[in-house]
């Protein structure tokens, strides 16, 4: 007998998660890295519509100042190394809509979460639920879901905004997710439910 689940939505006041779409990971150059300008692409209406309806929007990257900084998770992922303050590899990609407004924060582990203040930013803004994108989908944009939904926010992520490596740890993390933990909807869907939660 399968698990029962079923969709919960938005709330009324949505924040934006932009999840490491940083040079590191939408740089086919970077051992991090592949080519994900269709997901870029969609981010970017994303970013247009948050924007435009003044949600609040964060965008993550992970960076490095010092070697006591996740010593365990560097030394399983030596790539990491990469990721450190002042290299090319942390900054976001350039081609990314940012608003004025919109908070970077830096993290050193996968969930934007852990670590960070970011839970205190959004309950400070009256954040009731959250919009999950980035990268990659099987590690800090699953982490991030996670912990929103332990920290009590419901969690919505898109699925044509989010990308892996991987195709089938992509395809595998979406499902789990979405029976278990968020709500998995892709853009167009997204977009609509908010058009139809106007009225």
């Amino acid at each position: 007998m399968g698990l029962a689940s079923r969709s919960i939505g938005l709330g009324s006041a949505p924040a934006l998660l932009v999840v490491d779409a940083s040079r590191g990971f939408t740089d086919p150059g970077s051992p991090l890295g592949d080519d994900f300008a269709a997901e870029l692409a969609v981010i970017n209406q994303l970013l247009d519509l948050a924007h435009a309806r003044g949600w609040p929007v964060v965008l993550s990257t992970v960076v490095y100042r010092h070697s006591s900084e996740a010593k365990v998770f560097r030394a399983k992922l030596p790539d990491l190394e990469l990721l450190q303050a002042g290299s090319r590899w942390v900054a976001l990609d350039p081609g990314l809509h940012r608003g004025e407004g919109d908070r970077l924060l830096e993290k050193t582990h996968p969930s934007c979460f852990h670590g960070t203040d970011l839970d205190g930013w959004l309950r400070e803004r009256g954040v009731d639920s959250v919009v999950v994108t980035g990268f990659t989908t099987s590690g800090c944009v699953r982490a991030t879901a996670v912990d929103a939904l332990q920290y009590d926010y419901r969690t919505v992520v898109v699925s044509d905004a989010v990308g892996d490596r991987d195709a089938a740890a992509h395809a595998a993390n979406l499902r789990d997710l979405e029976l278990k933990y968020t709500d998995v909807i892709d853009s167009h869907a997204l977009a609509a439910g908010v058009a139809a939660a106007d009225g």
